[in-house]
């Protein structure tokens, strides 16, 4: 039988602590690379560590996205967010007191685990305390994620000017531990309100176009079995959800990685214009974490939403190749449009998995893949403009990839969970 219970009832604490957590992913991220140049000026920061810090999220995001699941098994949810916030709090604070590049490097890093862990944390979290309320959570935490992006570089000089880049790197500690306090005390109850409501969310519920289904069905609550992720690699609708957010994450930290000085060579803008059109292809992403999760929980539009994303990105990097000066605006937009994904990959995490324990898996099996993509982009593009000695190839290896990656999104708006496609194709899960 279903069992539905008020939005409030026993999850306040878990309500304020997803929306601060999902702010807390991104504001250390975000908020260091503006400070560069102030923090050159108190102590020597190669290129190299430059370039390892641009290197590392995506890596560390995909190593510790395989990792998350065996450790959410031993420790549970709710005590994993709780270490997860901690060492986030440790890698900030240590980042903010560095008096060196490689202490720089090295607490980011730690920063860096957290995320990687907490990006896999976050859908299952969502899933098992608001399973009936899946649209408007994953609306609230991909906003927060998508406010957290663009706000810390633009007040990170500012604070730097008025009281110095330590002061404004250690900022966004205090979300962290905002953020601390209602997990810790959820991590101390003896049981969790969530775990009385131990129905299973069938295939029929996400299939069907009754936007009030999803808020009469909790989700099961089972214990986890170590045999999930394993069962992944071999279901298509795992590796179809990966790829919606590879396609979001690999045109993102490609972009944050040279879009800028593709625009400058191409289009002849300045420094100073590219950096506004490189805030304006970030800012796509709020709209987008504010419309994509209720248009895919209420009207099932995976589809849609990942070929207006796809299409949009093509006909982005076409006007970048053919017409730079013509609108480099709506290019820039348009390329921005594939961050319709990652909002799309966050809400699939969820509707895709019968239970919070399988969520768990895919969560971190898509991370892992989208984040492995993510990793190899940035050098390659360098790699190939340093050998064509112009960004012709790299943009016409994006607008590839794009058309290439398209079949997956079919597959993702698949009305069924992968346990269903297991069932099909091996018995039962």
């Amino acid at each position: 039988m279903n069992v539905s219970r008020p939005l409030w009832q026993g999850r306040v604490l878990a309500l304020l602590g997803i929306v601060l957590f999902a702010f807390s992913l991104r504001s250390g991220v975000a908020s260091l690379s503006p400070l560069y140049e102030a923090i050159g000026d108190e102590f020597v920061l190669p290129p190299i560590i430059i370039g390892l810090i641009g290197s590392a999220p995506p890596v560390c995001f995909a190593i510790f996205g395989l990792l998350t699941p065996s450790l959410e098994r031993r420790f549970g949810l709710e005590r994993l967010a709780v270490a997860v916030l901690v060492l986030s709090a440790i890698g900030l604070g240590l980042r903010a007191f560095s008096f060196s590049a490689p202490m720089l490097l090295m607490s980011t890093v730690l920063m860096f685990i957290a995320v990687g862990v907490g990006n896999v944390l976050l859908p299952p979290l969502v899933k098992k305390y608001f399973a009936d309320r899946l649209g408007l959570m994953m609306t609230l935490y991909s906003t927060m994620m998508a406010i957290s992006t663009f706000l810390p570089p633009l007040v990170a000089v500012p604070v730097a000017d008025a009281a110095g880049w330590r002061v404004s790197l250690g900022l966004w500690l205090v979300f962290v531990v905002a953020a601390l306090v209602p997990w810790l005390l959820l991590a101390l109850r003896p049981s969790q309100v969530a775990d009385a409501a131990v129905v299973k969310t069938s295939a029929e519920s996400l299939d069907s176009t009754d936007p009030s289904v999803l808020a009469t069905g909790p989700i099961a609550v089972t214990s986890a079995r170590p045999n999930l992720l394993a069962r992944l690699w071999r279901i298509p609708l795992a590796w179809a959800t990966g790829l919606v957010l590879a396609t979001s994450s690999f045109i993102a930290y490609t972009s944050f990685a040279w879009l800028p000085a593709i625009l400058i060579d191409i289009a002849g803008v300045t420094p100073a214009q590219a950096g506004a059109l490189l805030s304006l292809f970030g800012a796509i992403g709020l709209p987008c974490a504010l419309l994509v999760p209720i248009l895919v929980v209420r009207w099932q539009a995976t589809r849609p939403l990942f070929f207006i994303g796809a299409i949009g990105g093509v006909l982005g990097v076409l006007g970048l190749l053919f017409a730079p000066t013509a609108a480099l605006p709506l290019w820039v937009v348009l390329l921005g449009m594939t961050g319709i994904m990652f909002p799309l990959g966050l809400v699939l995490m969820s509707v895709r998995a019968r239970t919070h324990e399988t969520a768990v898996a895919l969560s971190g099996f898509a991370q892992s893949v989208a984040y492995s993509v993510a990793a190899i982009f940035p050098p390659l593009v360098g790699v190939i403009h340093g050998l064509t000695d112009g960004w012709q190839v790299p943009l016409i290896l994006l607008g590839v990839m794009l058309v290439l990656i398209l079949p997956a999104g079919w597959i993702a708006g698949r009305r069924r969970t992968v346990e269903d496609e297991w069932e099909a194709r091996h018995g039962a899960w």
